[in-house]
């Protein structure tokens, strides 16, 4: 524990709970989803790269998609893993935590921006198909991307500044197996509601923000699709954005309960659970959703 009023230069995450053999247990699943998560995601990459049927601006996005899911399990997992395996509980630095917590929004709002993105590419594929490649040419979909990744690291500087900004003088041990910024605003001994406030401002900018282009961009598609007289054509257009819209929804369903709450500070267990899903069994679905429902990605594999 700190004296008062001293802010803390390095923290120490109590990781997960339970006895060593429980430990055990979950760095071999965390290890094993890790794993094929890389795997997975790798694979997508280099098949976009390397076939040329998959040069098609869905695919484009699909591989910086890939690349970021690999990013986010990369900068949690190692150091959740680490602290499986060592006794007690583990030290990270100031400057290690203040890493951390950035990198991890940063990429996290980035995926938000390319969701948004390839939902508007569905969008026009599915109800402008002869003016898709128009629209949709190299130049657009490197300036999105581009646009995306800016959009996500520097939208994300503020708040890991006003963050670190506050005093941790209650304690330096962190309830998580990350700096979460959840568990770190309750170890601030500063009045952090309108610092929480501004949070939760910009959680719902970033979150609902780029749902919104996701929501009209299916409600047009879903009319379009409904006015095809065919079933089969129907399945079709469908297919094109099926596995799109399973990991909006399973994306999107975590990050709300998360992050677009008034008070940023909920329960530890809670926080935890939630942080699994968006960081370890949502990266460790998307290469499966993103392909075992598509047929020209498994036709190039």
């Amino acid at each position: 524990m700190l004296q008062n009023y001293s802010s803390a230069v390095e923290f120490y995450l109590l990781g997960f709970y339970g006895s060593k053999e429980i430990h055990h247990l979950l760095f071999a699943t965390f290890v094993f989803l890790y794993l094929v998560t890389l795997m997975g995601n790798t694979v997508i990459i280099l098949t976009v790269c390397v076939d040329k049927r998959l040069r098609a601006p869905m695919y484009f996005f699909l591989g910086h998609f890939s690349l970021l899911e690999i990013l986010t399990t990369s900068i949690i997992i190692p150091v959740m893993l680490w602290g499986l395996l060592l006794p007690g509980v583990q030290r990270i630095s100031l400057a290690g935590c203040v890493a951390q917590l950035f990198l991890y929004l940063a990429v996290g709002t980035t995926e938000f921006a390319l969701l948004g993105a390839m939902a508007v590419d569905r969008y026009v594929a599915v109800c402008h198909p002869l003016r898709y490649h128009v629209i949709m040419n190299s130049h657009t979909c490197l300036w999105v991307v581009v646009v995306s990744w800016l959009f996500g690291f520097l939208s994300e500087i503020w708040p890991v500044y006003a963050t670190f900004q506050l005093t941790f003088c209650k304690s330096n041990l962190i309830d998580h197996f990350y700096c979460d910024r959840g568990q770190l605003l309750k170890l601030a001994c500063d009045d952090s509601l309108f610092t929480e406030f501004i949070l939760f401002l910009m959680a719902v900018f970033i979150i609902v923000g780029s749902l919104i282009p996701t929501v009209v961009s299916y409600t047009c598609i879903i009319s379009t699709i409904l006015k095809i007289p065919s079933a089969s054509g129907r399945r079709k257009a469908f297919s094109t954005c099926a596995s799109h819209f399973t990991f909006v929804v399973l994306g999107y369903g975590t990050c709300l309960f998360l992050y677009v709450k008034p008070n940023q500070t909920q329960a530890a267990e809670y926080n935890k659970i939630v942080s699994l899903l968006i960081s370890v069994v949502t990266p460790f679905l998307s290469p499966f959703i993103f392909t075992l429902r598509n047929d020209k990605v498994i036709e190039a594999f």
